[in-house]
């Protein structure tokens, strides 16, 4: 079937499917608006949501959220449901960039105390972090260090005097997941790793020091530490950096090499699978659980870097600048969930996704089961991003989930012809956004126009009913790698 022909039926205003045809097992549900929906028309994204509706052991339907675009195996902003017994596992429905995430904190100041003062306190997050391509850690580990950062991510930085224990209670899976097992993770891919333990990387990751433009729910955004608009919050966005690619890449090889009759099968070699149950899907999964663990570990100790910085510029103590909660976007699970009446458990692969749950739901923390999981969907440089709540409905109809963020619509090769960094810099300082980066390459990168219009994503999330709007996010401070 070619993308060009793929015409999704319309359900409601928000919401699209391709029924099942051919060797699909479930249809293709898509959340998107007619804008959204058209430029899902322009790459390979539709097709890609058909071939996830053929892997083995699929539930309910190949989800595409609002973000979706085109990536390796499933799209980005792509949700499956796999049995773990008769399904699979897929890296390509996870992603390289293992527990790609956001962390957001919230401070006791005000934008007025902060603007001023704003480049003064970009240096001083640019020297405690570090960023950028080749970035290293300050932070040395012996191997044995790092296996324990690997088998216990978050939980470890504590123990070593990083952030603090609360923090733990606001962060997905408590910021540990436990199937992790460090010995399957490769040598390759911890040396990769050894030295960027709380550095931010490159790419699209950054750290922004934002403040509330505009509360939609004062009862949720006080549950969340969220106070009054004009607060100043900072959200750190990064993930497992060279060791969640490099194992993701090792998984990927093994399993080539393990089913060459089943990359033969396949519509796309990238959405390679190991069956549930073989002890290759029991090593990747845990080996993907150790990488998460250390991207868990990884922002927990950017967030203490970053509590650092507003106590030399600010003298605000570390205790002050509270965690709000820490989400995975690119990650698979085991959950239960309730499948045409039957409690059923499944591989949840989350590619370039957020968790959205519901009130009372027992994977919400315990600080936020009265209201709900917070669900932090990052904007681009120069636009807002949002805060979120989960919801009943998502829980339903998405396995919990909403979208990841903005979505990109033009490639980084083509975004480096289109723009000077520069440039991009001088704009984004004309609406008072100041920008410190690494190289001027990874701005013209992340211009604001090489992304979907953030706004849209967050309303058909909000009018879909899978993640509910709380509170808008401006930049004033943007660190890029």
């Amino acid at each position: 079937m070619s993308d060009q022909k793929i015409i999704p039926k319309k359900i409601t205003n928000y919401l699209f499917e391709i029924p099942r045809t051919g060797r699909m097992k479930v249809p293709v549900r898509i959340y998107a608006s007619e804008k959204l929906l058209k430029r899902l028309s322009e790459d390979n994204s539709l097709q890609q949501g058909v071939n996830v509706a053929c892997l083995p052991g699929i539930y309910k339907a190949s989800i595409m959220l609002p973000d979706a675009h085109q990536g390796y195996g499933f799209s980005i902003g792509g949700v499956a449901a796999l049995d773990t017994e008769k399904g699979c596992i897929s890296p390509g429905g996870i992603g390289f960039d293992i527990n790609c995430g956001v962390r957001l904190l919230a401070t006791p100041l005000r934008k007025e105390d902060v603007l001023p003062r704003i480049k003064e306190l970009l240096n001083s997050l640019f020297r405690n972090v570090p960023s950028g391509v080749g970035s290293e850690s300050f932070i040395r580990l012996s191997d044995s260090e790092l296996d324990s950062v690997l088998n216990k991510g978050a939980e470890w930085a504590v123990e070593h005097g990083y952030g603090f224990k609360e923090d733990l209670k606001r962060c997905e899976e408590g910021g540990r997941m436990r199937e992790a097992d460090a010995s399957k993770v490769s040598n390759k891919a911890k040396a990769r790793g050894r030295k960027q333990l709380g550095t931010l990387g490159a790419g699209n990751h950054f750290l922004e020091v934002q403040f509330v433009e505009k509360i939609y729910d004062k009862r949720i955004a006080q549950a969340f530490g969220i106070r009054e608009e004009g607060q100043i919050v900072i959200m750190i966005h990064c993930g497992s950096r060279g060791l969640g690619h490099q194992v993701c890449s090792d998984y990927l090889r093994r399993m080539e090499e393990a089913d060459p009759e089943l990359m033969r099968s396949l519509p796309e070699k990238d959405l390679i699978y190991a069956r549930a149950g073989t002890q290759l899907a029991k090593d990747y999964f845990a080996a993907m659980a150790a990488s998460a663990n250390f991207a868990w570990a990884n922002r927990h100790i950017i967030a203490h870097q970053v509590r650092k910085s507003f106590r030399e510029v600010f003298g605000v103590e570390p205790e002050q600048v509270r965690a709000v909660y820490d989400v995975a976007h690119n990650i698979a699970k085991i959950e239960e969930h309730e499948i045409d009446g039957v409690k059923r458990k499944v591989f949840v692969h989350r590619k370039g996704a957020t968790r959205s749950l519901p009130a009372g739901h027992p994977n919400v923390p315990e600080v936020y089961k009265g209201v709900g999981q917070p669900v932090l969907i990052p904007g681009s440089m120069g636009t807002a991003s949002y805060l979120l709540v989960g919801t009943e409905q998502a829980l339903k109809e998405t396995f919990g989930s909403t979208a990841h963020g903005a979505g990109r619509v033009m490639s980084r090769a083509k975004a480096i012809k289109s723009f000077r960094g520069e440039q991009v810099k001088k704009e984004l300082e004309q609406h008072h956004i100041y920008v410190k980066a690494a190289s001027w390459k990874g701005i013209c990168e992340e211009a604001p126009a090489v992304y979907k219009d953030i706004d849209e994503v967050v309303k058909v999330s909000h009018e879909a009913g899978i993640g509910n709007l709380v509170a808008k996010l401006k930049p004033i401070g943007v660190i890029k790698g």
